[in-house]
């Protein structure tokens, strides 16, 4: 069996754009800005053995906000420029009650499936309540992302980072 990081996309991979104390996701590669520890910290975790996987919910195609090819050119240049396995994105509405839209552990579980993950052995990477949970309803350990975001908190995480480099060194700590 294998292990995994699963990595929320924005805010984690990726910078959010903040509005009244609020994240959003960029609209497009015009707006993608990648954080300058996230290549080397991902790097590191890979040669850790981890699968590292993009999960990620992106509502805004629902909404018509954005283009699910707008979401794809974003996730296409993420693949380019990060060590990443995969991504997996869930372009649901809460309405729609969707198994893979976080907090439900859909798209984690579809992975572990997909790829032989041991999800005991593995860690989801979130900034927002949804991840954490998410994370936790699959079975694995959890890491929040505090970025001070004017919303609700988790309770449950079992680490709080404040980048992706303290994200790492959790992990390898750990080992």
């Amino acid at each position: 069996m294998k292990k995994a990081i699963f990595l929320d996309r924005d805010g984690v991979l990726n910078q959010v754009i903040l509005k009244n104390g609020k994240p959003y996701s960029p609209a497009n590669l015009h707006e993608l800005s990648i954080p300058e520890d996230v290549p080397h910290a991902l790097a590191i975790l890979k040669s850790q053995g981890y699968l590292l996987i993009g999960a990620t919910n992106q509502p805004d195609v629902a909404r018509g906000i954005t283009t699910q090819d707008a979401v794809n050119s974003i996730h296409e240049k993420l693949m380019t420029v990060l060590p990443l396995d995969e991504i997996r994105v869930c372009y649901h509405d809460d309405q729609d009650h969707c198994l893979c839209r976080k907090p439900l552990p859909g798209m984690l579980l579809a992975a572990a499936e997909q790829h032989a993950i041991d999800l005991t052995k593995s860690i989801m990477i979130g900034d927002r309540w949804k991840d954490i949970e998410a994370g936790k309803k699959a079975g694995c350990q959890t890491i929040w992302m505090h970025a001070h975001y004017e919303e609700r908190q988790p309770t449950s995480a079992d680490f709080t980072a404040y980048s992706l480099q303290d994200a790492m060194q959790w992990i390898i700590s750990r080992r």
